[in-house]
């Protein structure tokens, strides 16, 4: 299927050893690698990280076929990098199948499982487990039960799948709300206070803290869940010109460039590879400093 506005085309996510890397993502999830090389000038000014022109990038594409990609982009740690402690793109939520099966998967990969698959009181549309790789990304592997009453959740056709939804820490939540709503045309979606425990884990908070996060979407699709973070988050560190580590980098497609409301790092242009398939694309930042890489419809 084609994607739409708003649909997630692709995240990267940078990792310490890509081959180690592959060996969870290709051999353990069944990704399938169509591209390996370097990052390249072009593609790396773009993303405003120059550092990483020479820094090599496997882009994936699950075996459902889905247009959907994900590109691991191999660069060192900081080592005052801790995941969900930091402003900007948080996880990446893939839907699968069988989410009580992946543990047992996982055993002896680079995945270190930090929230087992758990049904959640009052949200009986999905099962979701948490886990972080080893360059301390977040992945959420949900396994769709049904549609909730506002959105459509996408089934897995492959044991791992695409990316369906982006999970952003947000300054100001309502601020990120106000951004993708007004310069890139999305919709506002429901709004949810819950006990948000990767949240409270990470920050040490007690049992019981709650948290708000509301839902970016275009329609009856999700695209976005921007979470509000708590006073003691703060910026991401990162090596000069790179990437940031971890949940680097998400790509969504646009009906036009022309028509968002965004200020360029490097002006549209036309990339190589299956993810852009011609079509031109440019990256900016959000307003929790997330890079966020637009691919034109048209």
């Amino acid at each position: 299927m084609s994607p739409t506005h708003g649909a997630i085309v692709g995240g990267v996510v940078t990792v310490p050893d890509i081959d180690a890397a592959l060996r969870d993502y290709r051999d353990v999830l069944g990704l399938r690698v169509i591209a390996d090389g370097p990052v390249g000038d072009a593609l790396a000014a773009s993303w405003g990280c120059p550092a990483n022109a020479v820094s090599r990038m496997a882009t994936l594409r699950p075996a459902s076929g889905a247009h959907s990609f994900i590109r691991l982009v191999e660069q060192s740690v900081p080592e005052a990098f801790v995941p969900t402690t930091s402003f900007g793109w948080a996880s990446y939520e893939l839907t699968v199948q069988n989410v009580f099966g992946w543990p047992k998967r996982l055993e002896g990969s680079g995945f270190d499982i930090v929230g087992p698959p758990k049904e959640i009181a009052g949200l009986p549309w999905f099962v979701a487990m948490q886990v972080h790789g080893t360059g301390r990304e977040m992945l959420y592997f949900n396994e769709t039960r049904s549609n909730t009453p506002t959105s459509d959740l996408p089934f897995a056709i492959s044991p791992i799948d695409h990316i369906f939804i982006v999970i952003l820490a947000a300054r100001d939540r309502n601020a990120s709300v106000a951004w993708y709503r007004e310069n890139l045309g999305l919709d506002e979606g429901d709004t949810h206070v819950i006990e948000y425990s990767m949240i409270n884990k990470a920050f040490g908070l007690p049992a019981g803290t709650q948290s708000g996060l509301t839902m970016i979407c275009k329609g009856r699709m999700p695209i976005v869940e921007i979470d509000d973070y708590p006073a003691q988050a703060g910026d991401r560190p990162r090596d000069p010109g790179h990437l940031p580590p971890g949940n680097a980098l998400v790509s969504l497609a646009v009906k036009s460039l022309d028509a968002c409301r965004c200020d360029w790092i490097v002006g549209p242009a036309v990339h190589d590879g299956s993810l852009y398939a011609g079509r031109r694309s440019a990256t900016t930042l959000g307003p929790a400093g997330e890079l966020l890489e637009l691919i034109e419809l048209a």
